[in-house]
């Protein structure tokens, strides 16, 4: 998609201005439009885990589905792989949820109707906590959130989850060692919003099924909760 200057800006609850107002393209948020047939129902704006990129392809995969179902897709780069192409986030948490802000700003200022926003692990996991103090998009999805560190339990990602007022998904496999499905039942009931746990049976942190669309179940969790 021809590339696109929106002026963007976030404000917090409380009125006061998060990220400064900026003239934002898709190029400048590292983003890959996946078109759908037809004026799009909505925008989608979806990001990678920590050791990933825009170019994951379970991103590529959960975008096409997107556009199958008449929605903008875009899955772009935080800022922090924007900044070097390998390597894990670190000591980036404030720019890369910057970063989200800008994304889901972007979007809301297509006007294509409703926002929708999330990520894989990492990235999800940054998405919700913009979520929770700034920008909320009308629907959060969540790919296998990272609830605590592989055998940490004790040290549980949740205190965020109770501010998250938008409906929200998680597609979460049930090998994940980054947390059980019941352990992310629990969070879930944490969110203020409605939620929707998407169990992948057999799968680990990646997601992979070879009996299950993936794509399709959280897709359609997703435009459930919109209704």
């Amino acid at each position: 998609m021809p590339a696109r200057r929106i002026s963007v800006g976030a404000r917090t609850r409380s009125g006061q201005r998060a990220v400064q107002a900026s003239i934002v393209t898709l190029d400048d948020l590292a983003g890959v439009a996946h078109e759908p047939d037809g004026k799009p129902k909505g925008t989608v704006v979806l990001t990678h885990g920590a050791g990933g990129n825009r170019d994951s392809p379970m991103l590529v995969r959960i975008c096409d589905e997107w556009a199958r179902h008449g929605y903008l897709a875009v899955r772009y780069n935080l800022p922090y792989r924007r900044r070097r192409p390998k390597g894990p986030p670190s000591n980036s948490a404030k720019s890369d949820q910057e970063g989200i802000v800008e994304a889901i700003a972007w979007a809301r200022a297509l006007a294509h109707g409703p926002v929708l926003a999330g990520g894989h692990s990492y990235g999800g996991r940054m998405t919700s906590m913009v979520a929770a103090e700034t920008s909320a998009p009308d629907v959060l999805t969540l790919f296998s959130y990272p609830l605590h560190p592989p055998g940490k339990p004790e040290r549980a990602r949740t205190e965020h989850l109770p501010g998250i007022t938008a409906p929200t998904v998680f597609t979460h496999g049930t090998a994940d060692p980054f947390g059980t499905i019941d352990e992310i039942r629990s969070a879930a009931a944490l969110v203020t919003g409605p939620t929707e746990v998407v169990e992948v049976s057999g799968a680990r942190h990646d997601l992979g099924s070879r009996t299950l669309d993936v794509p399709l179940l959280a897709v359609t969790a997703a435009v459930n909760l919109l209704a």
